[in-house]
C-alpha cells in the first residue's frame, strides 16, 4: 500500500481551507490521506476528510498568555507532540504537511523526532510574514511552499517554492466572476474571519447610516457579526432603512462574494487569496493583534496592486470609513478598476502546485535516503538525523568492509 500522506491543520478556516484543498487534489491523485487537527477543529464528518484517517492532538496556543497559561500550553503541546511521534512511527507516511498555527506543531516536532525514519516535511504559509508557528519549524523543514511572493522572516537557504494559496472548492469555482454593474444597487459584504469581528459590529453600520440618503438607499449589506451582536447589528440597519442580512456565518459565501461590489473585513491570507481568486475589491482592517503583523504585510500586497484600501483599526472611526466609502461607492469606475486589479493576483492553481511539491520532494527525498545504501555513503544533511549509535554502527562497518 502507498505510504499515507499527513495533513497538519486545524483552528481557524485560514489555516483549515488550504489544507482541505490540497487535500482535494491529493486525493484526485490517488494518494492515501491522514488529518491531524487539534481539538477546535474536532472530528471532519464532511468533504475530503469525511472517510480518512483522523487524529486529535492536544495541544494550545502560547503567544499572548500569561507564564501559567504558556506553562500549561507547553506541557499541552508536549503530550501532542509525543501523541503524533507514536502515530506517525506506525503510520509511516511519506510526507507531513503543516498549515501553520499550533496544531501543525506537534505533527511536525512527532516527524521530527523519528529521526532518520522521518517523512518528508513540508510547511505551506499563507501570509506575507512567515507565522510563529511555522517560523519555528522552517528549520527542519524540507520544502516551504509560500502563498506571496516575497514572504519576510524565511530563514536563509530554506527551499522555498511560490505555490499561492489553495482555496475551498466553491470559491475556486467562482473564479473571474465578473464584476457586477454597480448602477442601480450597491452590494457590500463586510466579513471578519471565522467568528466575525466586534469592531465591524461597532463601526460600519454607524458608519452607513451616516451617508447621504440617495447613496444610504442604494445599499444592500450582508454582514457577518458576532451571535450577541446580530440584533443590535440588525437594529440599526433597519433604524437607518438600510437593506441588511446579519449572521454569524453564512452559506453560499462565494455567491455572496461575487456578487458583492466591495468587501470590508479582515486581512488573513485565505481571505486576500479568496478576494483575488473572485476578483473583488476591499477596504482591509488588519487584525492588530497579530504577533508579526501578516495581515498588514498581506494588505500590503493587494493595495500596491491596486486592488484595495486599508484602514488600521485604530484609524477605522466613522468618519475614516465614511469619508472613504463615499469616495468609492460614488465612483463605479474606481471600484471596477480596483476589481481588475485584484483579480490579477489570483493564483488559480496553487492546489496543483502544492501537491506537484509535496509528491516532488517526496520523490526526491527517495532518492536520496536510498542512494546510500547502494554505495555506502551517507550524506551529510540526513547524517544529522541519524542517532549517534547508529552512527558508529555504520562507521565502524565502513572501516571494516
Amino acid at each position: 500500500m502507498t505510504a499515507p500522506i499527513v495533513i497538519a491543520a486545524g483552528g481557524t478556516g485560514g489555516h483549515f481551507f488550504p489544507a482541505e484543498a490540497l487535500a482535494t487534489e491529493l486525493a484526485a491523485r490517488g494518494h492515501a490521506l491522514v488529518l491531524m487537527t487539534d481539538g477546535r477543529a474536532g472530528r471532519r464528518t464532511q468533504g475530503v476528510f469525511a472517510n480518512t484517517e483522523q487524529h486529535v492532538l492536544a495541544g494550545s496556543g502560547i503567544a499572548g498568555h500569561g507564564i501559567g497559561r504558556k506553562l500549561g500550553a507547553g506541557v499541552a503541546l508536549g503530550r501532542g507532540t509525543m501523541s503524533a511521534r507514536s502515530m506517525l512511527a506506525r503510520l509511516r507516511p511519506a510526507a507531513v504537511v503543516g498549515f501553520g498555527g499550533y496544531p501543525s506543531v506537534p505533527p511536525l516536532l512527532g516527524a521530527r523526532l523519528l529521526g532518520s525514519r522521518r517523512p518528508v516535511i513540508i510547511l505551506h504559509e499563507g501570509n506575507a510574514v512567515l507565522g510563529q508557528a511555522n517560523a519555528q519549524l522552517a528549520r527542519f523543514a524540507d520544502a516551504i511552499a509560500t502563498s506571496f511572493p516575497l514572504v519576510a522572516r524565511l530563514p536563509s537557504g530554506a527551499n522555498t517554492v511560490l505555490t499561492g494559496m489553495p482555496v475551498r472548492a466553491e470559491i475556486a469555482a467562482a473564479a473571474n466572476s465578473p464584476y457586477p454593474s454597480a448602477g442601480g444597487e450597491l452590494r457590500l459584504l463586510v466579513w471578519g474571519g471565522s467568528l466575525g469581528a466586534r469592531v465591524f459590529s461597532d463601526i460600519v453600520p454607524q458608519t452607513l447610516a451616516a451617508l447621504p440618503e440617495l447613496l444610504r438607499l442604494r445599499l444592500s449589506v450582508t454582514q457577518q457579526a458576532r451571535a450577541e451582536d446580530v440584533e443590535r447589528v440588525r437594529a440599526a440597519y433597519a433604524a437607518a432603512g438600510i437593506c441588511a442580512e446579519v449572521a454569524p456565518f453564512f452559506d453560499a459565501v462565494a455567491k455572496r462574494l461575487a456578487d458583492s461590489h466591495l468587501v470590508i473585513g479582515r486581512a488573513g491570507g485565505s481571505s486576500v487569496a479568496e478576494l483575488t481568486m473572485v476578483g473583488r475589491p476591499s477596504i482591509m482592517v488588519p487584525l492588530p493583534i497579530a504577533a508579526s503583523d501578516e495581515q498588514g504585510a498581506n494588505a500590503a500586497s493587494l493595495i500596491e496592486a491596486g486592488g484595495g484600501w486599508m484602514l488600521r483599526q485604530p484609524d477605522f472611526t466613522p468618519a475614516a470609513l465614511g469619508l472613504l466609502l463615499a469616495g468609492l461607492l460614488g465612483d463605479p469606475a474606481r471600484l471596477a478598476a480596483a476589481a481588475t486589479a485584484s483579480a490579477g493576483l489570483a493564483r488559480h492553481d496553487a492546489a496543483r502546485r502544492l501537491a506537484d511539491l509535496v509528491e516532488s520532494t517526496v520523490a526526491a527525498t527517495a532518492s536520496t535516503r536510498l542512494r546510500p545504501a547502494a554505495e555506502g555513503v551517507i550524506p551529510a544533511h540526513l547524517q544529522r538525523d541519524i542517532p549517534a549509535r547508529s552512527q558508529r554502527e555504520m562507521h565502524a562497518m565502513d572501516s571494516t568492509s
